[in-house]
């Protein structure tokens, strides 16, 4: 009777054995599968996200941006030089104002750009560039000629100067604009350029009465 039970007991402990040993196979199986298969979904997912973003992140200017800024950056450097000029020479007070809105205005935009260029990965024209190779290429710039004659002009002469010069600067810089509008990306640079175009055109009209013209 004793031999029996044992025999019995035997027979259970290695049937539990048995079945203990099936599960943990089946749950170490199924872990294992469904982990890699959850792994390569989350890489896969993964894979494409990067894929998705690259080409936002790669379209978000082209190469009419780049020159817009890169044409923007001296020839606001410019009308800032002239600018700071109709601070001692000026003769009308209402020149020596709009000299000053100019240079308020565009200082903070030449900082903007530069740091566009610097985020994309292109050169900032360098200081003193406005007169070189650079300024060739952009309308309304002023020669070295001119801006010589502007410094050495005073009081009543350097208003007139100083207004018909600025007249073709600002007509330069919203042609520039313009064709940033058109062809342009980069919502940030297209927005810039239609305030330009709306206060530059404005400030053209105001130096056009200032000179009598209007």
């Amino acid at each position: 009777m004793t031999a029996h039970r044992s025999t019995i007991r035997r027979a259970a402990a290695v049937a539990a054995a048995a079945t203990a040993a099936v599960v943990l196979a089946a749950c170490g199986g199924g872990a294992d599968t469904g982990s890699g298969h959850n792994g390569h979904n989350a890489s896969a997912s993964a894979s494409a996200g990067a894929s998705a973003s690259a080409p936002a992140k790669q379209g978000g200017h082209n190469a009419a941006d780049v020159t817009f800024a890169q044409g923007m950056i001296p020839h606001h450097r410019q009308a800032v030089e002239m600018a700071d000029l109709a601070e001692t020479r000026a003769g009308s007070a209402d020149v020596k104002k709009l000299a000053a809105e100019i240079k308020k205005a565009q200082d903070p935009e030449i900082k903007t750009l530069s740091g566009w260029l610097t985020s994309w990965g292109e050169d900032v024209p360098k200081e003193g560039g406005g007169g070189g190779h650079a300024g060739h290429s952009m309308s309304g710039m002023m020669t070295a000629e001119e801006m010589t004659e502007l410094e050495k002009a005073s009081g009543k002469a350097f208003d007139t100067a100083f207004l018909d010069m600025m007249v073709k600067h600002h007509e330069g810089a919203v042609d520039m604009a313009r064709t940033e509008q058109a062809d342009g990306s980069y919502q940030p640079a297209k927005d810039m350029a239609g305030d330009i175009i709306t206060s530059q055109s404005a400030e053209i009209t105001r130096m056009n009465e200032l000179l009598g013209k209007d």
